[in-house]
């Protein structure tokens, strides 16, 4: 009874026509992301179709959302698994030694999708001509940063995430005698200055407290960027310093004061500090004579890893990156009248696996033909000698 319900569950997942059926669920997935691509952005859509195990919709009768459609991930799993059994059918011989290379290298690739699709973390790195920078940040996620700044010549730094924001409750910050209280958290949010008459703000201290917070629904297009704000009660000794409001919309840091050491609160995107520094040197964006597009973007930056006691200059320019410490670094866009430079950071522990299955899937069809081309000629030379 086992045998033959190993040998259903087998031959549904070698079956031609669930290669057909996987398929067809791809292409369609392809479509519906890039069209979901107007309203969630690149990454949104990605993420909700072919990084996932299931598209989920949120119905408006229902207080959770369902799966409505196969996910990019399903779909990619369940078409690795129809490969690697139909691999296993194909006789180790040599003359099958082109197939097996094929299949190895599409396996490889699909490998390298979910490694991409688990492990790979997109950044950037904003830098000013003559600006030294020793850490990217992340494009949607945020963070508050609790800043210990009595040290004029050093910023002692503690983040805590959106995520543990989110949750509430008190948070209490390592190395410092400080807690925060989460009162209030708001993912997006809309920050106006508060009108006579209105109801008062939460924040006791600060700028938060003329102004006005009103949730509003959180974005995920591309070019957008959701103000996440909170409400927070710093705590030490036993004393409250007040309620305050600390919102990716508003400029600077706010800081205070305990037992003489000043600390200083900002809402932000979030940051991870690297081992070595980039300085920009130059940046260059050049023009196709007497047209407005574009020919060129560079930047020559100056790299210093005192761990490896290294110093030296690259030039980052389009589709020439700089694969540095397990992050690859992009030229990406510019501002500010050509003096910032913005480069596009990824860390991906499998970008070889792609060149690995393109090098196996090539290698394999070479041999495969030479096989059946040496067959083909011998099938001749007997004709011809009978």
């Amino acid at each position: 009874m086992i045998k033959l319900i190993a040998s259903r569950i087998r031959a549904f997942f070698k079956s031609f026509q669930l290669t057909i059926t996987l398929l067809v669920l791809l292409m369609c997935l392809v479509v519906l992301c890039t069209l979901a691509q107007v309203e969630m952005g690149t990454a949104g859509a990605v993420n909700a179709y072919m990084r996932s195990f299931f598209v989920w919709r949120q119905f408006a009768a229902l207080p959770f959302p369902l799966p409505v459609f196969p996910g990019g991930a399903l779909v990619g799993l369940l078409l690795t698994i129809n490969l690697i059994v139909k691999t296993m059918d194909i006789k180790l011989i040599w003359s099958r030694a082109g197939m097996w290379l094929i299949h190895v290298g599409l396996v490889v690739l699909f490998a390298g999708e979910f490694v991409a699709g688990m492990m790979q973390v997109d950044t950037n790195m904003s830098i000013e001509v003559g600006q030294t920078v020793n850490y990217v940040q992340s494009y949607k996620h945020m963070e508050l940063a609790v800043m210990d700044v009595t040290d004029p010549a050093w910023d002692e730094v503690y983040s805590v995430p959106d995520t543990l924001l989110a949750k509430g409750g008190a948070i209490a910050i390592p190395g410092t005698p400080i807690t925060l209280k989460v009162k209030r958290y708001f993912p997006n949010a809309e920050l106006t200055t508060l009108v006579p008459g209105a109801a008062p703000s939460m924040a006791t201290a600060g700028v938060g407290i003329n102004a006005s917070v009103v949730e509003a629904p959180v974005v995920s297009a591309d070019n957008d960027m959701n103000q996440t704000s909170a409400f927070i009660e710093p705590m030490a000794g036993g004393r409250s310093y007040g309620t305050w409001l600390v919102s990716v919309a508003l400029g600077a840091p706010q800081s205070f004061t305990h037992e003489g050491r000043t600390y200083a609160l900002s809402m932000r995107l979030r940051r991870e500090y690297l081992p070595y520094a980039f300085t920009l040197k130059q940046f260059r964006h050049d023009l196709y004579p007497g047209t407005d597009i574009a020919k060129n973007f560079s930047s020559l930056v100056q790299v210093v890893n005192p761990s490896q006691k290294e110093s030296r200059e690259v030039l980052i320019y389009m589709n020439q990156p700089l694969r540095y410490e397990g992050k690859t670094f992009y030229q990406a866009s510019f501002g500010k009248n050509d003096t910032l430079s913005i480069l596009s950071v990824v860390e991906n522990p499998g970008w070889l696996l792609p060149y690995v299955s393109c090098v196996l899937v090539s290698l394999g069809l070479l041999v495969h033909f030479a096989i059946v081309l040496r067959r083909s000629l011998k099938r001749r030379q007997d004709q011809k000698e009978s």
